[in-house]
């Protein structure tokens, strides 16, 4: 009688198992089932190319050349994997130490028309890139000022219809105004690179809300230029919906070039495949269980 009570009570008393603390028959009930074409329509790398004026990149990534040490613009790119890097055309020299002969082959040159102060001197620079860097690309840039370097709107779309109608591949550098954007496109513009902040300050996506309705808007790619100062920001613009981005300066004053370099090519990677995947929900006000006991609290 005594054996029988004292079994009784250790059944009783024994740790239930862990399947019925978690429930696993409920939960197995309720999850999804597994598709095995789950990531069929995440395009990448080659399946994802950026186009511009119909020539197709691998990389998003677009790099500046401005005051890198020569001896180390090789590894900076290579780093980098990018495909294009921007020049100013004053760099290009056609006597010794042409920066075009630290450039490795295959990589698109983008001369910029820096230090053209109206549409006039941009188009005279562009047709002078066209025939010393043998390129029909061409970024856009006029700041008739020189102590914000704001781009003239105005001056660009009118460079960008003169350029456009005579074949060049223009991504013009551009304040983000939606409305100018719409503009370029109409001008011809092979896409619209909008400042993220000052050019140069490294502070990052200051101009976020307005580039949100560019990006929402564009019918062409939509690169991120100017202020971009961390791989994360750069990430960040990606996730976006930016369709690349163009740093110089982050990476020329960083202590290890060629390393940062390497960073900002991981981060818009990264950025890109965050974006394509689906950012998760985002919720306001109340918390979501991390171990889900029913249907009503797995995410759609």
């Amino acid at each position: 009688m005594s054996t029988t009570d004292t079994g009784a009570t250790a059944q009783d008393n024994a740790e239930p198992s862990l399947d019925e603390l978690v429930g696993t028959a409920t939960n197995t009930a309720i999850l999804p089932e597994p598709d095995a074409h789950a990531y069929d329509t995440i395009a990448t790398g080659e399946s994802d190319p950026l186009i511009l004026g119909g020539h197709k990149f691998t990389s998003r990534f677009i790099l500046g050349s401005g005051r890198y040490d020569l001896n180390l613009i090789k590894a900076t790119i290579e780093n980098a994997g990018t495909q294009i890097v921007t020049m100013a055309l004053r760099r290009c020299r056609t006597t010794d130490n042409n920066l075009l002969d630290y450039i490795p082959k295959g990589i698109t040159m983008l001369p910029n028309t820096s230090g053209a102060r109206n549409a006039k001197d941009a188009v005279r620079i562009a047709r002078l890139a066209r025939e010393v860097c043998q390129t029909d690309f061409v970024k856009i840039e006029i700041e008739h000022e020189t102590k914000y370097l704001l781009p003239d709107n105005r001056e660009t779309i009118k460079a960008t219809e003169i350029l456009a109608n005579e074949g060049f591949v223009v991504m013009p550098y551009m304040f983000p105004d939606p409305i100018a954007a719409r503009q370029l496109e109409e001008a011809g513009a092979a896409c619209v690179m909008p400042l993220g902040s000052l050019i140069g300050s490294n502070k990052g996506l200051r101009m976020r809300d307005f580039i949100e309705v560019i990006i929402a808007n564009a019918h062409v790619p939509v690169i991120i230029d100017a202020g971009i100062g961390r791989p994360s920001q750069a990430a960040e613009a990606m996730e976006m919906g930016a369709d690349a981005v163009m740093a110089y300066t982050a990476i020329a004053s960083a202590g290890n070039i060629p390393l940062m370099a390497r960073a900002f090519k991981h981060a818009i990677e990264a950025g890109r495949e965050a974006y394509l995947s689906g950012l998760g929900t985002v919720t306001e006000g109340h918390a979501v269980p991390s171990s889900p006991t029913n249907a009503a609290d797995y995410l759609h």
